[in-house]
């Protein structure tokens, strides 16, 4: 079995069905998405939100954070990480890994989408 874990439910107010089961977090950012909350203090009904959002030089670009859930959001778990996205986003994740990387350029998510189709030089931004 590989180290991607797919939507799982835990809670009755998270989905794993629809489009949002696709998305897949490695075990190693679920690891570090919890150490992140541990070492911050991020409150149990703060949630990961993923997002794409217009900007950089390809035109769209990730944003991952904590935050509430809006009653819009799709709610659900991932590899034991509440997540939330919009719908406006959840159109270009779909099918999309996140893991977390360490390497010589610095560490940081990294995110894995088979709808792009080019990036920006850079890598920070993307195209669909």
């Amino acid at each position: 079995m590989s180290d991607l874990a797919t939507a799982t439910s835990s809670t009755p107010d998270f989905d794993p069905q629809g489009p949002e089961s696709m998305l897949r977090i490695t075990s190693v950012a679920a690891a570090k998405v919890n150490e992140i909350r541990e070492a911050e203090g991020i409150e149990s009904n703060m949630a990961l939100r993923l997002r794409v959002v217009g900007g950089g030089c390809a035109g769209f670009s990730y944003d991952l954070y904590f935050d509430e859930p809006a009653e819009v959001d799709r709610q659900f778990e991932v590899a034991g990480v509440k997540c939330v996205v919009d719908e406006m986003s959840l159109m270009y994740l779909v099918g999309t890994e996140v893991d977390y990387v360490e390497g010589l350029q610095g560490a940081g998510f990294k995110f894995q989408n088979p709808n792009v189709k080019s990036t920006c030089g850079c890598g920070s931004s993307f195209s669909v």
